[in-house]
């Protein structure tokens, strides 16, 4: 088998990982109807998941370093596996965040491990090219698995979909088992050298952004279905639709991305998608009465966060090219870490109040990004214009 078809299955897998991950989005309401919670409290599954993410996946990162990478795969997909038969054979709402946990921890190890094999299996000058392939898996998880996996709910259950994920994984596991190569592991970049670059103030600030812009995005897209819904009653099919549209967009952004940099740098972009955030959250309430205005505003939203995801990944790196690796392993833990707070922040607003207040505290959370944004990039302009002179 060739390198490129190895490659092509770590994709395939991604899919599935990631379908994990968002599809619980999509059927939120399902989930807390048939767990007996409130929707606000079944948002805590996807706080669950995105903290178990960002804070177990270094320490097995760590503590598996040394092993082979093929192992090391084959070890997340054991976790991740667990975390399948957990969802499917334990009862009640605690076992059930219990599984998101450990769904979270075989997900995050899977990312960084094949993201690690599919530089490796890459032919020389072809590393990113071929890393993107994993990034598109789960952006596919998005366009495709969010509204499928509401379709197979409405249709039998919401389990099902975590029986054919699972199975799959299954499947998934003995074809890497059989078909990777082993591969050396690699020693971790020490703690202390992490550490050190977040105490450089335009590495803080744009980790700063990464944070706040994924609380805002996690904040509203954790409680997306129950919010659509609230805005109007609406059929299954169109709910459908709605994610899938959703997921379109948010491929176009992340497409959007690299071209927008391109062609207008960075600062301008990341400036642009989070202005872009505020403006589609700020007015998706004010105009709750149109279904129209409200998807097109929703729209702009995703696409707008995901211009910002691309492209954040992009500013991360320049800031520390010799670093790259641990500035993007930093990176995915603050966007992680944003995931965690925004549902929690989420579900407390929403237990208390309207599930439309969701959508203004994704408007503030962005505007604080975009804040740290212009204060950062500001300084670092007349730094360089001092410089200069």
């Amino acid at each position: 088998m060739s390198n490129t078809w190895r490659i092509y299955l770590l994709t395939m897998i991604s899919f599935l990982i990631g379908t994990s991950q968002f599809v619980i989005v999509g059927i939120l309401d399902k989930v807390a109807t048939s767990a007996g919670v409130s929707v606000a409290t079944a948002g805590q599954l996807i706080t669950a998941f995105a903290l178990a993410s960002a804070i177990g996946t270094p320490i097995v990162m760590v503590a598996t370093a040394k092993m082979d990478r093929r192992r090391q795969l084959l070890l997340a997909l054991t976790i991740f596996l667990l975390g399948i038969v957990a969802t499917l054979a334990l009862p009640g709402f605690g076992f059930l965040m219990a599984s998101r946990v450990i769904l979270g921890v075989g997900t995050g190890v899977f990312v960084v491990t094949a993201y690690a094999i599919t530089a490796r299996l890459a032919s020389p000058g072809h590393q990113g090219e071929a890393m993107s392939n994993i990034s598109m898996g789960f952006s596919a998880s998005l366009v495709f698995g969010v509204p499928i996996g509401r379709v197979i709910t409405a249709a039998y259950d919401w389990q099902t979909i975590f029986w054919g994920i699972g199975f799959l994984s299954l499947l998934g596991s003995l074809a890497i088992a059989r078909l990777l190569p082993a591969m050396s592991g690699e020693t971790p970049a020490p703690l202390g050298k992490q550490f050190a670059l977040l105490k450089k103030p335009n590495i803080a600030a744009a980790l700063g952004m990464t944070l706040f812009v994924f609380i805002s995005y996690s904040v509203v897209n954790t409680f997306i279905t129950p919010f659509l819904a609230a805005v109007r009653p609406m059929s299954e099919q169109e709910m459908s639709s709605i994610l899938f549209a959703l997921g379109i967009a948010s491929l176009i952004g992340s497409k959007l991305g690299g071209f927008l940099a391109d062609r207008f740098g960075i600062p301008r972009t990341l400036l642009g998608s989070m202005a872009g955030q505020v403006f589609s959250l700020a007015f998706v309430s004010v105009t709750s009465g149109s279904v129209i205005v409200t998807i097109m505003l929703i729209m702009l939203w995703a696409t707008s966060a995901w211009i910002f995801g691309l492209t954040q990944s992009i500013n991360i790196v320049s800031l520390a090219p010799e670093a790259s690796g641990i500035m993007l392993s930093l990176n995915s833990s603050f966007v992680q870490l944003g995931f965690a707070a925004g549902a929690g922040i989420g579900g407390i607003a929403v237990g208390g109040s309207s599930i439309l207040i969701v959508s203004w505290i994704g408007a503030a959370a962005a505007t604080v990004a975009l804040c740290v944004a212009a204060v950062s990039f500001g300084f670092s302009r007349l730094r360089h214009q001092t410089c200069g002179d």
